[in-house]
């Protein structure tokens, strides 16, 4: 077997700032990883992640100190135990699944016992912090489309919510506080989330602080984020969450997530698919997940001013899969299973 590795840096510049809690961005940098084998590449691509303690440079050093391995013929299963979960286990990862798929002139839902092509599925688009009034007038944007994503922060998030929901009175929403509140918050807000048909609250409370919700009665069901990233941490994931939240940037790649999404089921947890800021690259695999999802969050590559050619189209909020070719076989038709049926979750 002879393979060559190259991994190197991308930016994408956004249309406009995106604002959480934590901070603005203004562009997406990723990290890109082919893998060559018999003259068929695989690729795929991770977002290091700050929170998480990822840069760029420390992403890339990863995936560089198992050059060996890979170039040797290191696998899927070998990762798992070779690299800890993370952005640089995502790219190899992906560019692993995307290579074994085309080596056998197969897709990645084929090898995984899925027959057809992905359906379409509804993805949260996102109203960025910034005043009511702009967040009302961004919200107005999006009255059409079926599912809402509102970052919010500690600063007034009841006229926030409020104004969004007044420009956008069709659409699911998900409210994102990204860590920032507190469980005073949290209970202090129960009553307006449930005026404003709210149907998620993702990730309210700092990690490490969200045992606060064991035995809390909310009205919304409540999203685990950055409380969990593979199926391990679902042994110490407190009480209190209805719906994790699967990023494969998280996971360290569709392999971990795969597993992750199975052992919630298990545990009667409901999916969510979410994503970085990004291109097509990291949601063609996503994609996988949020077939079995009951909430998408994958509108990373909207928020790009240029995508990668070739990749996932959004119209009024339904996301179609990528060109045949693009990443793993995967293209845009019909799938079974079918996907998580768009309804509130009861908390």
């Amino acid at each position: 077997m002879t393979r060559s590795l190259t991994v190197f840096a991308e930016t994408f510049p956004l249309l406009r700032p995106f604002r959480i809690s934590r901070g603005a961005k203004t562009e997406a940098q990723v990290v890109t990883v082919v893998i060559e084998q018999e003259g068929v590449t695989g690729r795929g691509e991770c977002v290091p992640y700050p929170r998480y303690g990822e840069t760029v440079e420390t992403t890339i050093a990863a995936i560089e100190a198992l050059r060996g391995a890979l170039e040797q013929g290191a696998g899927r299963a070998d990762l798992l135990r070779l690299m800890p979960y993370g952005a640089a286990r995502n790219a190899v990862d992906c560019a692993l699944w995307d290579l074994e798929a085309r080596l056998a002139g197969t897709s990645v839902t084929a090898m995984l016992g899925r027959t057809g092509s992905l359906r379409p599925v509804a993805t949260a688009l996102t109203v960025g912090l910034d005043t009511p009034e702009r967040m009302g007038a961004a919200a107005r944007e999006l009255a059409r489309v079926p599912l809402i994503k509102v970052k919010v922060d500690r600063n007034d998030p009841a006229a926030q919510l409020r104004a969004v929901r007044e420009m956008a009175p069709r659409p699911r929403l998900i409210v994102d506080p990204n860590e920032s509140w507190t469980i005073d918050e949290v209970a202090g807000l129960q009553r307006l989330m449930a005026d404003l048909r709210v149907d998620l609250l993702e990730q309210p409370l700092p990690v490490g602080e969200d045992g606060a919700l064991a035995g809390f009665s909310s009205a919304i069901p409540i999203a685990a984020d950055e409380s969990i990233h593979v199926a391990q941490d679902l042994e110490t994931l407190p009480d209190g969450y209805h719906v994790v939240n699967i990023k494969l940037d998280k996971a360290g790649g569709l392999t971990a997530a795969l597993e992750l999404a199975e052992a919630a089921k298990a545990r009667g947890l409901a999916r969510m698919t979410g994503c970085m800021v990004c291109s097509s690259l990291s949601i063609a695999p996503a994609l996988v997940i949020a077939a079995d999802s009951a909430f998408v969050d994958l509108d990373g590559p909207v928020w790009l001013a240029q995508d990668r050619e070739g990749g996932v189209t959004c119209e009024e909020g339904m996301l179609h899969g990528p060109d045949a070719g693009f990443w793993g076989g995967l293209q845009t038709g019909t799938m079974s299973p079918p996907p998580v049926a768009d309804h509130a979750l009861e908390p």
